[in-house]
């Protein structure tokens, strides 16, 4: 298969997850029930995902954090967070539900992995120029602090009904990670 196909089948698989996502319980969705709805057989499936969470992980990557790159490459933080609270924004219904997910396979979870790795590719293009002031601040640190950071406002987001807009939500994350928390009790 070529790669050209490969990606077109990952796009009728997740197309069909999301679909049955906005109606379904995530946990009740089968593997069954995705690749009918993409038109294709079931080992297909377990030719590009191991389960559905791995489709899951996918989409994420795909959707939210792949369009991203090239602003959080070139320090434009803003924009990025603005972009993926638009994307997800986009897709209400389908984020509202999976942010539901609990356990191992988290929403949680798995976005906090694909943010992670993206600041971390970031954190360590940065690093490798210079020697750093801290020792113990390695890159991953540095990734995992944001990344959490950021998934925690994501998932306090979905979870509260995204009652304000995504612009409103990338203006408040960029004021609570560029201000220190005396100045934050000071805007109480």
């Amino acid at each position: 298969m070529t790669g050209q196909g490969k990606r077109e089948i990952d796009q009728l698989l997740a197309d069909s997850f999301k679909k049955l996502a906005c109606t379904s319980p995530i946990e009740k969705i089968t593997i069954k029930e995705i690749t009918d709805g993409a038109g294709v057989i079931r080992p297909t499936f377990y030719n590009h995902f191991q389960d559905k969470y791995e489709l899951l992980e996918w989409v994420i990557n795909r959707d939210l954090i792949e369009p991203v790159k090239p602003f959080i490459r070139s320090g434009m933080t803003t924009q990025a967070m603005t972009f993926i609270f638009i994307n997800i924004e986009k897709e209400k219904q389908f984020y509202l539900k999976v942010s539901r997910l609990e356990g191992q396979n988290s929403f949680h979870s798995i976005a906090q992995r694909c943010i992670q790795a993206l600041f971390e590719a970031v954190c360590a293009e940065h690093s490798e120029r210079r020697q750093p002031k801290y020792e113990w601040l390695t890159p991953e640190r540095l990734a995992q602090y944001y990344g959490q950071s950021m998934v925690f406002i994501l998932v306090q987001w979905l979870q509260s009904g995204m009652t304000i807009s995504a612009q409103d939500l990338a203006e408040l994350y960029e004021y609570m990670i560029s201000h220190s928390l005396e100045d934050a009790l000071k805007d109480l």
